[in-house]
């Protein structure tokens, strides 16, 4: 059985940097696409960035382009989410999701497997 385990999350200021690392185990993630959502507080959960299987082809949401980058490490097994010049806006859980999928998907029901969330707190 697949498990995911997010760690790098925390509170920062404005205008700082995360690295939030995605770990699996239990089996390979190298033909899942992969991605980063957030729930906002009394938000619902929207996907904020994805990537196919071999780490070519990535997506970012709208809010997230030009600060997020997400990358996959086939070999270790791994998913980072990089995001620069934090906003208090970026606050929220950040999960990691494994598609069903080889290609990132539209619906956020193709996404079979998820971790328990990292808190990411931005203060202005």
């Amino acid at each position: 059985q697949l498990q995911l385990v997010e760690s790098g999350g925390g509170s920062v200021q404005a205008g700082g940097f995360l690295r939030l690392s995605c770990a699996a185990s239990g089996r390979t993630i190298s033909q899942n696409a992969m991605g980063w959502f957030r729930q906002a507080p009394e938000k619902e959960r929207e996907v904020v960035a994805g990537i196919n299987w071999s780490g070519g082809v990535t997506y970012y949401a709208d809010s997230g382009k030009g600060r997020f980058t997400i990358s996959k490490d086939n070999a270790r097994n791994t998913v980072d989410l990089r995001i620069y010049t934090l906003k208090p806006a970026a606050t929220g859980v950040y999960y990691c999701a494994a598609a069903t999928t080889t290609w990132v998907p539209n619906q956020h029901s193709d996404y079979g497997y998820w971790g328990q969330g990292t808190q990411v707190t931005v203060s202005s």
